[in-house]
């Protein structure tokens, strides 16, 4: 798969940091006691089991998508025109045709806004619903607080076998745990599952390595590890955070219900059309699967959203098919009786600016923002918010970076007030504003 190139020139990278968190001055704040209470109670009461997180990288704009501006001047509302969704009133750009022919099943959110008007800093702002504590380049990849899948990964866990925190094919730029350590990383799925005998790497034994075989070496490995680590047990040691990964892989070979969900090819030709011959189809499928085996953080990286120039004719072509997956992921949740407890989300880092630049395209825009949600107890067929006439900063029930994570979180059963320590032993807190958009909220 080539590499997607952003604005700077850099390139779409796996890149982990595992870095500090920020720190918080004061200690707890009221009851631990009460807290432990209450956030038991957000997991006797939540509305969601899993997550399915579609990342458009590179900031997609909401002109052509879902908040078009027929009314304004053809420099800023562009060459598309607007379509009636299957909700009275509501319009999406000309593309968009599977996703409103669904809008009964949608809530999109129209005027969340920030100040990071950056890839890097808006991305890690976005996934982690904390703004960068220092200043960060345009192509910078960040992490200074534990990313959403990496915390629902802690908080939740997932069957035996199966990592808790899937990110295909590669991990967004501010995706990774942060402080939280290696072991609540994302589990990347590189490998294209549209490709005929797809297979997952360290998901199946190599060829002539049976399971008896495989457990001897690998017993015999800890063994050898186990005297190689008598000098150094500090919790620092580096070994330790490999020797996780070393055991999840032994138990996605191990778990049944690892090898079951990677086997998309047992899916009806049918099925798979309907989310399309592409890799971005058929991992959206499989993030179906994977989901459906109880894994309850997936992230779907798309990347080259980064439209500056040549913006039509570049969603001309990739829309269409792009936006029909979506809709497809959807359709199929529903059909199976899973997006009751499945949350769909659609995002990237920002929007784009009003005005057509001289190269037909649109620049980084901050001010406003478009997010798509379905499932996950989300009442559908409503438009939370608005941006103003021409689109250029939301204006009406402005939300932040904060309550959408916020929104995630608790949707999840997870309290987004909590404390989480850092291996210092500081109190960081998970979100400053622990309000959801209440309008999500069942």
């Amino acid at each position: 798969m080539a590499n997607e190139k952003k604005c700077d020139g850099s390139t779409r990278r796996d890149c982990l940091r595992l870095g500090l968190g920020s720190l918080v001055a004061g200690g707890f704040v009221g009851s631990l006691q009460a807290r432990a209470v209450a956030s038991d109670a957000l997991q006797k009461n939540r509305e969601a089991d899993a997550c399915i997180l579609i990342w458009m990288d590179g900031g997609p704009t909401h002109y052509e998508t879902f908040d078009p501006k027929p009314l304004a001047p053809v420099e800023i509302r562009g060459e598309f025109e607007p379509i009636q969704t299957r909700v009275s009133g509501v319009h999406f750009s000309r593309h968009m045709k599977e996703m409103a022919a669904i809008a009964d099943k949608l809530a999109v959110v129209r005027s969340i806004r920030h100040n990071q008007g950056n890839h890097g800093a808006g991305n890690h702002y976005m996934m982690t619903g904390a703004p960068p504590r220092i200043p960060v380049g345009c192509g910078a990849f960040v992490s200074f607080h534990p990313s959403l899948g990496s915390v629902v990964a802690k908080e939740l866990g997932a069957p035996n076998g199966m990592p808790p925190y899937f990110s295909m094919p590669s991990m967004s730029r501010s995706g990774g745990p942060n402080f939280l350590g290696a072991k609540y990383a994302p589990f990347v799925v590189a490998d294209d599952p549209n490709r005929r005998g797809f297979r997952v790497r360290d998901v199946a034994l190599p060829s002539g390595l049976d399971d008896g075989q495989f457990a001897a070496r690998r017993d015999i490995r800890q063994a050898i590890d186990k005297m190689r680590r008598i000098r150094d047990q500090s919790a620092g040691d580096p070994a330790m955070a490999f020797d996780e990964f070393y055991q999840q892989g032994f138990e996605i070979i191990s778990s049944e219900k690892a090898q079951t969900a990677f086997d998309i090819e047992k899916e009806p030709g049918e099925i798979r059309n309907n989310y399309g011959r592409n890799p971005f189809g058929q991992r959206a499928l499989l993030a179906r699967r994977l989901v459906e085996a109880g894994v309850p953080f997936v992230t779907l990286y798309n990347g080259g959203w980064d439209h500056h120039a040549d913006l039509f004719s570049a969603l001309d072509s990739r829309l269409p098919s792009f936006e029909a997956t979506i809709a497809a992921l959807i359709r199929d949740l529903d059909q199976k009786g899973m997006l009751d407890r499945t949350l769909v989300i659609a995002l990237g880092e920002f929007g784009r600016t009003p005005k057509i630049n001289s190269r037909g395209g649109r620049d980084h825009w901050s001010n406003a923002m478009s997010v798509a949600f379905a499932g996950g107890g989300v009442a559908g067929g409503q438009v939370i918010g608005a941006t103003d006439r021409q689109g250029y900063s939301a204006v009406e029930r402005v939300l932040s970076p904060e309550s959408f994570v916020s929104t995630i979180y608790q949707k999840l059963g997870i309290d987004p007030a909590k404390l989480l320590r850092t291996p210092e032993g500081r109190p960081v807190h998970l979100v400053s504003n622990a309000d959801p958009i209440k309008e999500l909220m069942a």
